[in-house]
């Protein structure tokens, strides 16, 4: 009940700064999308965008893969992001809980969860659901915000996952820790 509480908490955070949310943090996103992008191939897959908060994503890869599902547990930043969705034939979103995706196992061949572990209650109990999702030898990128997780912490929750880190990067530019990990 406590992660719950935690978790509405993190909604309500996110639906008060939705209507100026790309204009705080798109340049610190797009940096992390680059980053992300230039150690994971996204043509032809089906990709999850957890935390996809307003869909600033979609324009990255929506002309490459075959399928991109988001998802966000802020209904107001959702509704951004469906905007983004209509322009690309195969963009979707649904609010969901990064803990409890509605989606069968070994789907995605590519997940990225962008500024989201570090609101997570149970960081690791996340990345299991993530795992689950995931497709074999598909690629799950991870950030962390450098301010919520000192980098020894950080690589514990990574390396706890039981998923193989194959790209570490720490940027100071974005402020983040990017993980490339295989499922």
């Amino acid at each position: 009940m406590a992660a719950w509480k935690e978790k509405r908490k993190i909604m309500g955070r996110y639906n008060t700064t939705a209507d100026s949310y790309d204009e705080q943090y798109e340049d610190e996103q797009r940096g992390k999308y680059r980053k992300a992008l230039e150690n994971v191939e996204v043509r032809g897959k089906n990709l999850l965008d957890v935390g996809c908060g307003s869909g600033l994503f979609f324009q990255e890869v929506a002309a490459q893969a075959q399928l991109v599902v988001g998802v966000d547990v802020s209904l107001k930043l959702l509704r951004k992001a469906n905007s983004q969705a209509k322009k690309f034939p195969d963009v979707f979103v649904v609010q969901a809980d990064a803990d409890n995706l509605p989606f069968t196992a070994d789907f995605f061949g590519g997940i990225f969860v962008f500024t989201v572990l570090q609101n997570m209650p149970k960081p690791a109990q996340t990345l299991a659901e993530l795992k689950r999702v995931a497709a074999v030898s598909s690629r799950i990128v991870v950030t962390g915000l450098k301010k919520a997780f000192v980098l020894d912490k950080y690589m514990d929750v990574l390396e706890d996952s039981g998923m193989q880190v194959e790209v570490f990067i720490d940027d100071a530019v974005i402020n983040c820790y990017v993980a490339v990990l295989s499922a």
